[in-house]
């Protein structure tokens, strides 16, 4: 005889509500937009508006994949 096993998928503990998820997206899409924006500042006697983009848009990325512990999720399922 052969026994059944029965698997459940369990959905990861650390998912986030609904609310939270668009809460961070808008954050980070200003970011990502602001970053974006302060490009057209940007002269050839001013080299600050590129400091800040390149900032703001390391920010826009590196938040949600360390910060938020969103890069480790893929082995999770």
């Amino acid at each position: 005889m052969s026994s059944k096993t029965t698997t459940q998928v369990k959905t990861p503990q650390n998912e986030n509500s609904l609310v939270t998820s668009i809460v961070l997206f808008v954050v980070m899409m200003a970011l990502f937009l602001g970053s974006i924006y302060s490009l057209s500042f940007l002269t050839l006697g001013n080299p600050w508006p590129m400091a800040v983009c390149l900032g703001l848009f390391a920010l826009a990325f590196w938040i949600p994949q360390t910060i938020l512990g969103r890069s480790d999720s893929a082995g999770e399922h």
